[in-house]
């Protein structure tokens, strides 16, 4: 499952880069920084379900 979560994670980099980089040649660069920061937060709620495990694994270890 992590392999999966990685190759996702680098689809949606390398998408995010591309439409960056079009759309600051087109002229739209704030554009670009909305996408930008759209992939950043998609990526985060990519990541979030694995950060929610390590905490409730950390609680379980810890017996908090």
């Amino acid at each position: 499952m992590q392999v999966e979560l990685l190759l996702q994670l680098a689809g949606l980099g390398l998408l995010t880069a591309v439409a960056h980089s079009v759309l600051k040649q087109a002229g739209k660069e704030e554009m670009a920084q909305l996408v930008t920061l759209a992939g950043v937060v998609i990526g985060l709620v990519l990541v979030l379900e694995l950060v929610a495990q390590l905490f409730s694994k950390v609680r379980s270890l810890f017996n908090l």
